[in-house]
C-alpha cells in the first residue's frame, strides 16, 4: 500500500511486551522495554491478505496501536517524546511462530514476510487523542478476542520514543508497534483479523484482513519447524510447562537411577553437584528450568544491577507454575542468594522448586514454606557480599553442569540432575525398567544370593526375572 504519509518509512520499529495482561500471559516482567525491526515491506493496508506459507500452521496476530511519527526524534525526552508522534492507527503485527526458531531474536523471516504489517484505515490525529485514554480491540471471524487500554502500559508512548530516540534517530513516516495486549492467538487460511483504535472520540475504523494459504518456501533456507513451546506461545495459552504423565513418570522414578541411565547415553556430566537439599525427605522435585546468573561482586557495577528490579527479582517474577528456578552462584556459598521473601514469592508464582549452588538466606524459614530448595549450604549475608544479579534466561553453569532453560531438572534426597527434555519420556521407561530389575536382584540378595551374574542381570537369571515380572503384575 503507499504510506500514509506519502512515503516510506525508513523503518519499523516493534516492542516485544507493553500491556501488563500479556506480560502476565507471557510469564515475565522486562525492566526496559525491547525491540525488533521490521522491513517497511512488509506494510500492506485494510483489505490486503496475510499470506500464511504453506508448511506454516502457526501464523499469529497480534492488534496493536501503531504511532507514525511526524517530526525528527533524536535524544528527546520522555515528556516531549509524544510531541514527536503526528498520527495513530490500528495494526497488526503479524508473523509464523514456524520460523522463530531461524532468526531467534531478530524475527526477521517470521515477522518480516511481505504483508505481515497491515495499518490503518484511518489515521488519527495524536493532537486530538491522549495516549493515556486509547482503547485497542481486535477481532477474529466478528468475535472480540483483544480489549485493552493504554492507561496502564508498562511503557508509556512518550517513553518509546524518547528511549528509541537515545541511539536511533526517528525519521517522519517511521512506524513504533507498541505492543500487543492478551489475546493475540493463531489464525488460519479464511479467517478474518479487524483491528480498531478508539481515543477521543475518534476511531481509526477496523484495520480488516483476510488470511490466504500460499505456496512453500523454496528449500534454499530454514523451512518451518513447531515445537510444543511454539506452540504454546503462538497460541498465547498459559497451559502447564511439563505434561503432566512426564512428570509424574519422572516423579516416580529415582535421581541416581536417571543418573545412571543418563551416563549410560554418553551424558555422564548431568548432575549438579554439591547441592542438598533443604528439607531432606520432602517430595521430589521435578520441573522446567528458569535460569539465573551471578557473576563475582565488583562494587563500581553493584549500583548499576544489583538494587532495584535486578535480575535476581526479575527471575522470580518471570516463574510460571511448574518452574525450577536454577541459579548460578559459580559454586560460591559464602553468601545467600535467596531468601524468605523472594522464596515466597516464588511459591506464590507456583515454583516447582529451587537450585543454587550457592547458599541460601533465611534457611529455616525458606524450609518451612514447603517449597522445594537444593542448595550448596546455608549463609546469614545477603547476596551483595560475593554476587552481582546479572542476568536471567541464559545458559548458564549450576554445579558443575550446563542448564538451558526448558531443560528438565529432577531432584530427590541424592542430589540433582539435568535431563533433557527430547529424552526424558525414553528415560522415564528404561528408568522403570532399570528399577524393576533392581527390586528382583535385591530380593534374591535377601534370600543370600551371589551377586555373581546377577548384579548387573545376566543371562542365567533372565528367565527367572521374566517370570518374577509376570508375577508382579498380575
Amino acid at each position: 500500500m503507499p504510506h500514509p504519509l506519502g512515503n516510506a518509512p525508513s523503518k519499523i520499529i516493534a516492542v516485544h511486551l507493553n500491556y501488563p495482561s500479556r506480560a502476565r500471559e507471557r510469564g515475565r516482567a522486562p525492566a526496559h522495554p525491547s525491540y525488533f525491526m521490521k522491513p517497511p515491506s512488509s506494510l500492506s493496508g485494510t483489505d490486503e491478505p496475510i499470506v500464511r506459507p504453506d508448511g506454516c500452521e502457526l501464523l499469529g496476530f497480534e492488534g496493536e496501536i501503531a504511532l507514525l511519527i511526524g517530526a525528527r526524534a533524536r535524544h528527546v525526552t520522555p515528556e516531549d517524546g509524544w510531541s514527536h508522534v503526528r498520527w495513530v492507527t490500528a495494526a497488526n503485527d503479524a508473523g509464523v511462530y514456524d520460523l522463530r526458531y531461524a532468526d531467534r531474536g531478530s524475527n526477521v523471516r517470521s515477522k518480516g514476510a511481505d504483508g505481515f504489517t497491515p495499518i490503518g484505515p484511518r489515521l488519527l490525529d495524536s493532537r486530538l487523542l491522549n495516549p493515556d485514554a486509547l482503547r485497542l480491540r481486535t477481532w477474529v471471524n466478528g468475535e472480540l478476542v483483544q480489549n485493552d487500554t493504554t492507561d496502564t502500559l508498562l511503557f508509556p508512548f512518550g517513553q518509546l520514543v524518547a528511549d528509541l530516540s537515545r541511539l536511533v534517530t526517528l525519521e517522519p513516516g517511521d512506524v513504533i508497534l507498541t505492543g500487543t495486549p492478551a489475546g493475540a492467538s493463531v489464525v488460519s487460511p479464511g479467517d478474518v483479523v479487524e483491528v480498531e483504535v478508539k481515543g477521543g472520540g475518534l476511531s481509526t475504523g477496523r484495520l480488516r484482513n483476510t488470511v490466504a494459504a500460499g505456496p512453500s518456501l523454496e528449500p534454499y533456507g530454514a523451512m518451518p519447524k513447531a515445537d510444543p513451546a511454539e506452540r504454546d506461545a503462538a497460541y498465547g495459552t498459559v497451559g502447564p510447562l511439563l505434561d503432566p504423565e512426564l512428570e509424574a513418570g519422572l516423579k516416580s522414578v529415582a535421581v541416581a537411577t536417571l543418573s545412571s541411565q543418563l551416563r549410560g547415553r554418553g551424558l555422564p556430566h548431568m548432575s549438579i553437584d554439591g547441592v542438598q537439599p533443604l528439607r531432606p525427605g520432602s517430595e521430589n522435585m521435578v520441573g522446567v528450568a528458569h535460569t539465573l546468573r551471578y557473576l563475582p561482586l565488583r562494587e563500581d557495577l553493584f549500583k548499576r544491577y544489583g538494587t532495584g528490579m535486578n535480575a535476581q527479582k526479575r527471575a522470580i517474577e518471570e516463574l510460571r507454575p511448574g518452574h525450577v528456578l536454577v541459579m548460578d552462584a559459580r559454586r560460591d556459598a559464602s553468601a545467600g542468594t535467596i531468601g524468605d521473601i523472594l522464596a515466597l514469592r516464588a511459591v506464590k508464582k507456583g515454583a516447582a522448586g529451587v537450585v543454587t549452588d550457592g547458599a541460601v538466606r533465611d534457611s529455616a524459614a525458606v524450609a518451612d514454606l514447603g517449597l522445594p530448595v537444593f542448595a550448596a549450604g546455608n549463609h546469614p549475608s545477603v547476596l551483595g557480599r560475593r554476587h552481582v544479579p546479572w542476568d536471567t534466561g541464559v545458559p548458564i553453569a549450576c554445579g558443575g553442569a550446563l542448564v538451558q532453560p526448558g531443560d528438565l531438572i529432577v531432584g530427590d534426597t541424592d542430589g540433582v540432575v539435568v535431563v533433557p527434555p527430547d529424552l526424558a519420556a525414553e528415560l522415564v521407561a528404561d528408568c522403570r525398567e532399570q528399577e524393576r530389575q533392581e527390586r528382583f536382584i535385591a530380593e534374591q540378595v535377601a534370600a543370600d544370593e551371589s551377586i555373581d551374574g546377577l548384579y548387573p542381570l545376566g543371562a542365567a537369571w533372565r528367565d527367572v526375572y521374566e517370570n518374577w515380572c509376570k508375577g508382579e503384575t498380575q
